[in-house]
């Protein structure tokens, strides 16, 4: 043995500079050729912060597959990686920058990408050591970030093959534009939250009539770029106005009356304004009848010249301002509260502005639709873990929209899209014909393009030849939470799908989010958040991972609860103390050539075949990601029958004068250690190595083992029946001893009896364990006098009341507690007898006063029969 236990678990000891070891000696580095490979990439996180308790939970989760899977026998690649983050790190970069009193426009492109990736690698050396902290067993030695070199490679390839076959395009749509950022977003972008707003009803005077409009619209600052005013066809209220002119009460310009059968004639006043380049719904109008789409705002959200002498002013400010003077004018009919669905940011929180906009695109329709003839062969499909997301995944896909991917920010993947200086010709390619001429695109492509090439890209891809690619593509599992299934998921199935022929991952394990002890998300403005690295200081890595991932089933949310943290340290601390009692009873020179299973009791192959009942369960649910069952099987294992029970019944044979049967229970006892610190390792690395190497062990670390093997423990049902049924007499004497106030060390006679009734006679093993450890002796005859019966285990316990009780003494406590419910009877009789307090006390002080009574009367009837039983025991 090559190190001790200290007498107290203290986790800073224990965790303390075994990571940097494990490094040292490249425990995590994957390429073992003999083995099977096994490949997680991590999902990256963004380089914009420290890890929350999410990261910690969703790292745990795959950390646990690796280790576990390392144990089996498996070339276990875990690849490390971060993402740029693109407007999420372009906003903190930003910020740092006017906190100096600059902007990135002051420096420059060149030399704000220069801060930007400064940022990079301060918040990365952070993660890093976060990741450390957590233990987590990465190839560092692969480490990607979607910036780099070979990932720029893979998406600009990707970029240009999309355009080449038609699946990617540039034009003019409306988008989600985010006015802080400055910067188009897709629609997974947009949170969209119900907000109290108003509905504005305003008249708009018919040309050369006398008639008026009324038209509702709850964006007034839109309309100066109105462009025409449509009602239904059908409708008869306003037919004689088809093909006249409304007047625009905001610019006095003159717009057509249009019939459309996409007006609905039930919603409003059935009259609907069109505002092309600030509404989906109206561009789809003005494609459809060619209308012009000019743009009344700026990209950020101030009113632009078309707006007149509101132009400059914020969007909001604009509104109420131009509702001020039209109420001034008499222009409005009435204004009604309304809530309504309103996108907000996801990145910047901002209210998000619909506007028309040149952007690139890709065609989504079809790469879907190859994923979903995927999706329907069981050899090709990606299996969900739970698989009620399978149809999340689906419903989103089967209702695709195109995707907008470029970004009006300087921190990404810089578009390889090139416009000739003169001809305004496009060239999308790596480089352009010639510098001079052309001038590339200025944006960047959303952060999710080469978030969606990571399974991939990764290990080399497009070099297919890559040794990486060949062995550990596809990778076999992907863990994250649900809220990213559209993001992401979904985006690299597509991408996988068509770049590489098939799927990026055989399973996806998808996980909720974590939430305080009241159920709340976690946020700043609640102040509710909870850093992982403060937990794992108070008590411990381990202790963290196993509450992570012991506490919530697969696609379920996870509720923080510190009691429960706390309640995995007292797990962990009992292991280690059990760990010290085997330890204490091997000797200093026990060796695993030592193990001799020959003269094993009843009791060790109970506990063998224990373990080998829970190890089959184990791998089961861990094979299917069921890590709460797995983890309370092992805490009901390790807690009740390894240290509760077998612990102490193995004091039996280690104090018995036969080396052999001494021998047996020692190797015992290292077998189901050994066994218990290997199945432990993925939820507690660090206390799993530090008692793996106090034990007699076969390698360096743990992390070199292997998962163990079942003991094939030759043990009749029989045999199990009967040792269940001793540990539930062990009980059973225990809590007799205790209700009547014997001391455990008390000896006391007893018989057993089946589930017929018949006495079951002694086995001489059992019975020895049976006063060994309950200081009772099992007899072979039957009791003829009063006794105290307890079930247990497939029969009955019996005591005889004398044994317990001193009849004398009894007598006189059950008369005292009598006496005094008596008195308590005679004054609840009293008040209810009385008509002040039965007529003037509340209702519910009468009921209890009744219901106290009754209760009353229970007791001494009660107590009247045993005091009976009692006293004709001691007359007799």
């Amino acid at each position: 043995m090559s190190k001790a236990l200290a007498s107290k678990y203290d986790h800073h000891q224990v965790e303390a500079g075994r990571y940097d070891e494990w490094l040292k000696e490249g425990y995590f580095t994957a390429g073992d050729k003999s083995k099977d490979p096994f490949c997680i990439v991590i999902p990256p996180p963004n380089v914009t912060g420290k890890l929350h308790l999410g990261h910690a939970w969703d790292t745990t989760l795959q950390d646990m597959i690796a280790r576990y899977k390392r144990l089996k026998g498996y070339d276990m690649l875990w690849v490390a990686g971060m993402d740029h983050a693109g407007i999420a790190t372009q906003a903190k970069v930003d910020e740092r920058l006017k906190q100096e009193g600059v902007s990135r426009y002051d420096i420059g492109r060149e030399k704000f990408l220069e801060r930007a990736w400064e940022w990079k690698e301060e918040y990365a050396s952070t993660i890093r050591k976060q990741w450390a902290k957590l233990g987590l067993s990465l190839d560092y030695s692969r480490e990607r970030f979607t910036l780099d070199e070979g990932l720029s490679k893979a998406v600009q390839k990707v970029f240009c093959d999309l355009y080449e076959e038609g699946l990617i395009y540039r034009g003019e749509r409306i988008i989600n534009w985010d006015p802080k950022a400055m910067t188009a977003l897709s629609n997974i972008e947009v949170i969209h939250k119900e907000v109290e707003g108003k509905m504005y009803y305003f008249k708009y005077a018919i040309e050369d009539s006398e008639e008026q409009l009324i038209i509702a619209t709850t964006r007034p600052e839109t309309m100066f770029a109105d462009q025409a005013v449509f009602v239904h066809p059908d409708d008869a209220r306003y037919q004689h106005l088809i093909g006249k002119r409304a007047i625009n009460p905001a610019n006095g310009e003159a717009l057509p009356i249009m019939a459309d059968d996409y007006i609905d004639m039930s919603f409003g006043t059935a009259v609907m304004k069109c505002t092309p380049a600030h509404d989906p719904n109206d561009f789809a109008l003005a494609k459809k009848y060619d209308l012009a789409m000019p743009i009344c705002m700026n990209p950020d959200a101030t009113m632009n010249a078309l707006a007149g002498k509101y132009a400059g002013m914020d969007r909001f400010a604009c509104r109420e301002a131009l509702v001020a003077d039209f109420e001034a004018k008499g222009i409005v009919a009435k204004i009604e509260t309304h809530l309504h669905q309103v996108g907000h940011s996801e990145r910047t929180g901002v209210v998000v502005e619909p506007y028309l906009s040149k952007q690139w695109f890709v065609k989504m329709k079809p790469l879907a639709e190859d994923v979903l003839k995927d999706q329907a062969d069981d050899e090709k499909k990606i299996h969900y873990y739970p698989p009620r997301f399978e149809k999340t995944f689906v419903q989103w896909l089967e209702n695709i929209e195109d995707w907008c991917i470029s970004r009006q920010l300087w921190w990404g993947h810089r578009i390889p899209a090139w416009y000739h200086k003169e001809s305004g010709a496009v060239h999308v390619g790596e480089e352009p014909a010639d510098s001079e001429n052309w001038v590339q695109d200025e944006d960047v492509l959303d952060t999710w393009f080469s978030s969606a090439l990571w399974p991939f890209s990764t290990l080399g891809w497009p070099d297919i030849k890559q040794a990486d690619y060949q062995r550990y593509y596809p990778n076999d599992v992907l863990v994250t939470g649900y809220d990213i299934i559209f993001f992401w998921v979904a985006r690299m199935a597509f991408q996988a799908r068509h770049f590489t022929g098939g799927r990026p991952f055989k399973d996806v394990l998808i996980h909720g989010l974590i939430r305080d002890a009241q159920g709340r998300k976690m946020s700043k403005s609640l102040g509710n958040g909870v850093d992982p690295m403060d937990v794992i200081d108070q008590y411990g890595c381990d202790a963290l991972r196993f509450f992570l991932t012991t506490n919530s089933t697969p696609g379920q949310d996870l509720r923080y609860i510190e009691e429960k943290v706390e309640a995995s340290w007292n797990f962990i601390n009992k292991i280690w103390n059990a760990s010290r009692f085997v330890l204490m009873n091997l000797g200093d020179d026990f060796s695993l050539e030592q193990l001799d299973f020959t003269h094993v009791s009843i009791i060790d192959k109970w506990i063998l075949k224990r373990l080998d009942e829970v190890l089959m369960q184990v791998e089961e649910n861990m094979d299917r990601y069921e890590f709460a069952l797995v983890g309370n099987a092992l805490y009901s294992f390790v807690w009740d029958d390894f240290c509760s029970w077998y612990i102490e019944l193995s004091k039996a044979g280690l104090h018995s004068e036969d080396e052999a049967v001494k021998q047996a229970t020692r190797s015992t006892l290292v077998w189901v250690l050994s066994a218990i610190v290997r199945i432990l390792h993925p939820f507690m690395p660090f206390v799993s190595e530090a008692i793996y190497q106090a034990m007699p062990h076969a390698h360096a670390s743990i992390n070199l083992e292997t998962w163990p093997v079942s003991f094939g423990c030759d043990i009749s049902e029989h045999e199990m029946r009967d040792v269940k049924q001793l540990l539930s007499m062990i009980s059973a004497v225990r809590e007799i001893k205790k209700e009547y106030g014997l001391k455990p060390s008390a000896e006391i006679a007893i018989t057993i009896y089946d589930e017929s009734g018949a006495l079951k006679k002694p086995s001489t093993q059992l019975a020895a364990i049976l006063r060994f450890m309950g200081h009772a002796n099992w007899l072979s005859e039957d009791l003829c006098e009063e006794k105290v019966v307890r079930a247990i285990h497939e029969g009955t316990l019996a005591v005889a009341l004398a044994q317990v009780v001193d009849v004398e003494a009894e007598i006189v406590k059950l008369r005292t507690q009598k006496e005094k419910i008596q008195s308590e009877i005679k004054r609840a009789q009293g008040m209810l007898n009385n008509p002040n307090f039965v007529n003037k006390a509340p209702e519910a002080k009468v009921a209890a006063e009744q219901e106290k009574l009754r209760n009353y009367q229970k007791q001494f009837d009660a107590l009247s029969k045993q005091l009976e039983t009692m006293e004709a025991k001691r007359n007799n």
